[in-house]
């Protein structure tokens, strides 16, 4: 059979359409940078930032730039600028905070660094990229604002020691720290050991959980919010706030539950009235979606990861049920570490210390629960004990604007 000049010109036009959309929907993009703190290999004596590249479509991670030392060593915290430009590594091992810059290709570049005189616990960030703050201390728990300029860490600006009132000799261990994203107020989590110590001596009558608020003023300088600090429980974990600064929820690994507060007045914390909320076996990190709508914590003891979704009105989360009915989304062993990805909000990805790998998750946008990413869990170095992520290059951001 021949075919005119005008059905060969169709029928290569058709053969080419064909081919083109095959090699578009098989193209791999990029749209998201995840970077892990690890132990390294176990042939050397730093630690390392692993890098994954996210892809658009399944979630799934593959190799990114090339791993990085972490600049010290026994990384145990990362923080992000609001921009995606900036890194902080805090080394828990030689008690260092490392400054790297984030290229375009996700590359990192070390270009400054700081030495403490105690052990870094959690870092943040204020979104306007002015101030990093960092929590220390093995037996006494400080809150330490360092100036930031085009992300080189400058000098302190100010200091906070978190003692509990009426308890100034017990031993408080500080676990995390966050900022709200109106950059005003700075709270961070502490536990008495004196008052709670499984398996050692308790000397101390003290509500174990806490929670210390500090105003943000002219120059940095920090005051305590009114009522400083807050019960939280009985060791409280990790701590997030919402996009739209109304809420706080912290995680309390020690009685499985996450416990909620509303922001009045700018700052100061008061009880959600219908928490706390059932979370799994000793809940280790927790984060809220982009666009505040869902929150996600990681349960270190049972490898799994709660999802919730919160009423954007009273700051309520209810848990998401799959549609299996399966309340239940597993993770590779222990899980320490939980982040939802920027670009899109539809990823979320969990560091699992003893599984040595990255857990990955499809977030579904219109319901919050969750469902395991192609070829998850993705191996990675030894013991990771943070992940943030980055957007890719100048993508947008999730966002939310009540």
């Amino acid at each position: 059979m021949k075919f005119s000049k005008l059905s060969q010109l169709f029928l290569v036009s058709a053969i080419g359409l064909l081919v083109a959309t095959f090699l578009t929907a098989c193209q791999l993009v990029t749209i998201d940078f995840v970077y892990l703190a690890t132990a390294g290999t176990g042939t050397t004596s730093d630690g390392q930032i692993q890098i994954f590249a996210v892809d658009s479509q399944s979630g799934a991670l593959r190799t990114g730039a090339p791993i990085v030392s972490s600049g010290g060593l026994n990384p145990v915290a990362l923080a992000i600028s609001s921009d995606h430009k900036q890194l902080f590594v805090a080394n828990q091992g030689d008690m260092t905070v490392v400054h790297f810059t984030i290229a375009y290709d996700g590359t990192l570049t070390k270009k400054d660094s700081i030495t403490l005189s105690d052990a870094p616990v959690s870092l943040a960030v204020n979104t306007a990229g002015t101030y990093l703050y960092v929590v220390t201390g093995t037996t006494t728990a400080t809150l330490t604002e360092y100036a930031l300029s085009s992300g080189t860490i400058g000098s302190v600006t100010a200091q906070e020691s978190m003692v509990l009132p009426g308890f100034t000799g017990d031993t408080v261990i500080p676990t995390a720290v966050t900022v709200l994203p109106n950059n005003n107020v700075v709270y961070a989590t502490v536990y008495d050991q004196s008052a709670y110590n499984p398996g050692g001596a308790v000397t101390s009558n003290a509500h174990p959980g806490w929670v210390f608020g500090y105003t943000v003023g002219t120059g940095g300088a920090l005051a305590p919010s009114t009522g400083s600090p807050y019960q939280a429980g009985v060791k409280p974990s990790a701590l997030a706030a919402d996009p739209t600064n109304r809420f706080v929820f912290v995680t309390d690994f020690a009685s499985n539950q996450l416990i909620g507060y509303g922001i009045q007045s700018g700052s100061i914390l008061s009880y959600l009235i219908n928490g706390p909320f059932k979370t799994g076996s000793q809940p280790s990190s927790v984060a809220i979606d982009p666009r505040g709508l869902y929150m996600y914590v990681s349960n270190a003891l049972d490898s799994t990861v709660s999802a919730y979704v919160i009423d954007l009105k009273t700051g309520t989360p209810s848990s998401a049920v799959n549609p299996t009915g399966n309340g239940y989304n597993f993770s590779d062993t222990q899980p320490v570490s939980i982040a939802v990805d920027p670009a899109l909000g539809r990823f979320v990805y969990t560091a699992n210390y003893l599984g040595n790998s990255v857990s990955g998750f499809m977030l579904d946008p219109n319901a919050g629960t969750l469902t395991l990413t192609q070829a998850t869990p993705y191996p990675s170095g030894l013991h990771p004990t943070a992940l943030v992520i980055a957007p890719h290059g100048n993508h947008s951001s999730q966002a939310v604007y009540p």
